[in-house]
């Protein structure tokens, strides 16, 4: 309710005059400065309408017609004996409402320069068919002639009042008997999938599925409903399918789609969005239901008890509150009579569509084929004992297509005598190379990366921090220790064969990903004899694994080898661009870089995180994961999105990458590799991080030896004024120590490597490069000082243009939009996102800050074109001046990119030596012949 009254606070302040109100502001309609001749306006002719547009009585009706919903008696009066002061009288004595009110011709300077002091003349039709309709049924509303319900039979007028809180009920079940006993050691009672028969429990793909079949007719050509993912509101009801009641779990516990759901800490965090998501949103007769089922993936490692967060999750379930929502935690039965359903009855059995295609002869369950149907089977079980119907039989085929089959031999143990697959001296790079040349192309080396351990230490694919390596040199192809035919080419047959000499998973994924590229995802590998056993089926098994052992990087590059998508990626997109916030999803500068400023179709908005993200698929993988939690955020918490009006998805996760490396000091390589090896849940807390602007502290240790996960571990955590914790001092301190021990030799404060180095480290203390830091990630997000944009409209009044890194902002601009106009702050973000340094960038903000200052003065103008860019320079030559007087070197290191000094990235802006203290002197010297002689405005 506190939105409805700010917007229409807005409207009365900005639009309301005394006739009714504009439409919008610098509308020409009808105005006397309208050429009636033309059926455009030129863009800069738009200020000419500024304070004479017409004004329409039609919303004062709205006016009324909202005061009555609202029971607002002063309101509708107001508006009342305003609107009678302003019809017209017809013949009849019937009050006429005109179309709307102008300026008369000779008055239209009067009006300019006092606006609202001139009567107006009504223009137009007479009556106005859409006002007089509106001013009828708002007499109506007011004298009581008409209830409010009789025209809102929905009840829309209540959709922002205050409504009981929603109450989420919630039934935890158990996948088998195991997990039941594992619950029960705990105190916690539950039922299993089996127990509940014959209420029936499927994964919500099922549901997918079901309703493709909604419409689809094969006589009259009609394909029927899109399949499309199921939100949590659609899987909250349950369903009656043929006098059977069937509940669906929600689709983010489903591994078998994108891979937040192999991390038990994100399962819940997602549960907790999806509760408060139910909360708000429910509007059905009767309570939500949420099925949420405990697997065998929610275990620990050994399998002998409940992952902890898992374990905390149904403790605070039971306690009625999780993450703000209410909920009640019960068994299904009891919430049976409480829950809304909905009757599919398209599936009923006198329908005309059957559920098979006639072509298909599938569909035949065999309970002993070798799939993962997981607790889902026993619910299958209780079917096979009695007559299966058909609708038994699809949705048994459905497990079956949509569950993972078992193809790769297990791994072997490791001897003393055995050795990787391929020799560790190799890159990906080259890998990449030999197998071009095995296909017959001729291609340069791409960068992309495999995380695999055998590679790890010396692939150098990857940065997402320093600056782009020069290419690696070519190891000749003989080299490699592959299999060859008699033409000396890759023996593929043989490389399948070596997959049972596997020792490990990564192992498996260099022999996957050499017959991707070679042969294709589609090839026959014909493993152990199997027929259709195709690379794209191994390496959906492969991810399954990985899924299992919580390798995340080698499960990122696995979702990218399969061109796997996040269900609700679209969804998000839609969200943030609500917020307006637009995305940009790639590395700068355009046209690497794609902009998204509308919503787009799934699959259209898939392909163009590809395209962006170029060779590499892991970062096309992690962009769609960000993507995601930004949605998450700005649901949760808009205001960590304040002054932000475009998310660089890009200059995001390279500042991910950055981060890492400060914190852990360590290269932009293993900075970029441990980014993809973060699990889900802690890439979305350092997300969150970098967003509120939080210091926070990153500790890294070794795993388990008992784990079978390789991937580092990496702990998160936010920290107060006074610097790292005790525990977090001494993990970093115990990596820097092994750090060490390898050959490495510090990096420019930026970051940035020198031309000849090869693994550098990023060596910071605790508090220098603080403000480097603070600017590179506000650069990254585009935050910007508040009020930021209207302040550049002002300063482009009194001057010819900006020229910001050789793009110039017209002054031009603010003849056709106003200061507020969300496409004036959009066309200001194009020209500053052009800069492809994030630090640079907000320098230039800030030295436009200092120029908005001259805008509240009583120059009229501050000259032509004025270059921010060469106001930055001479602030950085200014700076250098001082540091060189006190004693520094005249080789303080500088950005090779744009000449700025480090150290002047890194100053405060405030203090002696701050930066707005050199960009203000900046500007009192580019500007020194237009400013006042006594130079009050610049102390």
């Amino acid at each position: 309710m506190n939105l409805v009254n700010v917007t229409k606070n807005e409207i009365i302040s900005k639009l309301q005059g005394r006739y009714g109100c504009c439409r919008f502001l610098r509308d020409g309609y009808k105005t006397p400065r309208e050429d009636p001749n033309r059926l455009h306006y030129d863009p800069a002719e738009l200020k000419l309408f500024e304070n004479i547009e017409c004004e329409w009585p039609v919303f004062w009706t709205y006016f009324i017609i909202d005061g009555v919903f609202n029971g607002d008696a002063v309101q509708v009066q107001e508006y009342r004996e305003a609107l009678e002061g302003i019809l017209i009288r017809g013949k009849n004595g019937i009050h006429l409402v005109p179309e709307l009110y102008a300026i008369p011709p000779n008055k239209v300077d009067e009006e300019y320069k006092n606006p609202h002091t001139v009567d107006r003349v009504p223009l137009g039709k007479l009556p106005h068919l859409w006002g007089q309709s509106l001013y009828i049924l708002s007499s109506l509303l007011a004298e009581g002639f008409l209830a409010a319900g009789e025209i809102d039979p929905l009840n829309r007028r209540f959709s922002t009042s205050v409504k009981p809180d929603v109450v989420v009920q919630v039934t935890v079940l158990a996948e088998n008997n195991h997990i039941k006993d594992l619950l029960r050691k705990h105190g916690i009672d539950v039922q299993s999938i089996a127990d509940i028969h014959p209420i029936r429990v499927q994964p919500g793909r099922i549901l997918s599925h079901i309703y493709a079949k909604l419409g689809r007719n094969k006589n009259m050509k009609l394909s029927g409903r899109p399949y499309r993912p199921i939100g949590v509101l659609g899987t909250s009801k349950l369903y009656v399918i043929r006098n059977q009641i069937f509940t669906f779990t929600p689709q983010f516990t489903d591994q078998h789609h994108f891979y937040l759901a192999l991390d038990n800490e994100m399962i819940v965090e997602m549960l907790k969005i999806e509760l408060a998501y139910l909360c708000t949103c429910w509007r059905m007769t009767g309570r939500p239901t949420l099925t949420f089922p405990i697997t065998h993936t929610m275990l620990t490692n050994d399998g002998s008890d409940i992952h902890p967060a898992v374990l905390s999750t149904i403790r605070k379930l039971e306690d009625g509150y999780f993450g703000g929502a209410r909920v009640k935690l019960g068994s299904l039965a009891e919430f049976l009579t409480t829950s809304f359903y909905t009757y599919l009855t398209f599936l009923d059995p006198d329908c005309d569509e059957k559920l098979f295609d006639d072509d298909a002869s599938e569909g035949r369950f065999s309970p002993n084929s070798d799939s993962d149907l997981g607790g889902y089977l026993e619910d299958v079980f209780h079917q096979v004992t009695e007559s299966q119907d058909e609708l038994d039989q699809y949705i048994n085929h459905l497990l079956q297509s949509t569950s993972l089959k078992c193809y790769l031999p297990p791994l072997r143990k490791k001897t003393s005598e055995d050795s990787h697959v391929f020799s560790a001296v190799h890159s990906t790079r080259d890998i990449l190379s030999v197998m071009a040349k095995a296909k017959g192309l001729e291609i340069p080396f791409v960068p992309m990366t495999l995380p695999t351990k055998v590679l790890s230490a010396h692939r150098k694919s990857l940065n997402l921090v320093d600056s782009p390596q020069p290419l690696l040199k070519q190891v000749p192809e003989g080299d490699f220790q592959w299999p060859r035919d008699d033409r000396g080419d890759v023996d593929c047959e043989k490389l399948v064969e070596q997959l049972k000499d596997c020792l490990n998973l990564q192992d498996q994924a260099d022999i996957l990903y050499i017959l991707y590229v070679i042969k294709g995802p589609s090839w026959d590998t014909n493993l152990s004899g199997q027929h259709g056993v195709t690379v794209q089926n191994l390496l959906s098994e492969l991810y399954g694994k990985a899924g299992l052992n919580q390798e995340w990087g080698l499960i990122r590059y696995i979702s990218g080898l399969l061109r796997k998508k996040v269900e609700v990626l679209a969804e998000a997109c839609t969200d943030l661009l609500s917020h307006q916030t637009q995305l940009t999803v790639g590395l700068p500068p355009e046209p690497r870089e794609k902009i998204i400023s509308a919503p787009l179709p799934p699959e259209e908005l898939t392909k163009l995180i590809y395209e962006a993200s170029g060779q590499d698929i892991s970062i096309a993988v992690l962009t769609q994961e960000i993507v995601v939690y930004l949605a998450m955020y700005v649901r949760a918490q808009p205001s960590l999105f304040a002054e932000m009006l475009r998310l660089r998805i890009g200059l995001i996760i390279q500042v991910m990458a950055t981060e890492l490396a400060r914190s852990l000091n360590c290269s932009g390589e293993e900075a970029s590799e441990s980014l993809m090896n973060l699990s889900p849940f802690d890439m979305k807390n350092l997300l969150h991080h970098i967003l509120s602007g939080k210091e926070f502290g990153v500790e890294r240790s070794m795993r388990p030896i008992h784990s079978s996960t390789s991937s580092p571990a990496i702990s998160i955590h936010e920290v107060g004024h006074t610097g790292l914790t005790k525990t977090e001092r001494s993990g970093i301190n115990r990596l820097r120590s092994e750090m060490k021990q390898k050959s490495s030799t510090p990096s420019s404060p930026t970051g940035t490597s020198s031309s000849d180095s090869g693994g550098h480290h990023i060596g910071w203390g605790e508090r220098q490069g603080q403000w480097l830091r603070r600017r590179r990630l506000d650069g990254a997000i585009n935050r910007v000082p508040v009020g930021f944009y209207q302040k550049v409209w002002k300063i482009l009044q009194k001057c010819h243009g900006l020229s910001i890194d050789g793009y110039v902002l017209p002054s031009s601009t603010t003849r056709e939009m106003t200061p507020q106009e969300i496409k004036f702050a959009v066309h200001v973000e194009s020209v500053l996102n052009r800069v492809p340094q994030p630090e640079y960038r907000q320098l230039l903000v800030e030295a436009i800050m200092v120029l908005t200052l001259l805008s509240d003065t009583e120059m009229n103008s501050i000259g032509g074109i004025i270059h921010v860019d060469q106001i930055v320079h001479v602030a950085n030559q200014l700076f250098l001046q001082d540091q060189m007087s006190i004693g520094a070197m005249d080789t303080l290191e500088k950005d090779p990119a744009t000449g700025i000094c480090h150290f002047f990235y890194d100053s405060a802006p405030s203090g002696a030596y701050g930066t707005m203290t050199y960009l203000t002197k900046a500007v009192a010297s580019h500007l020194q012949e237009l400013l006042p002689n006594s130079g009050c405005q610049m102390q």
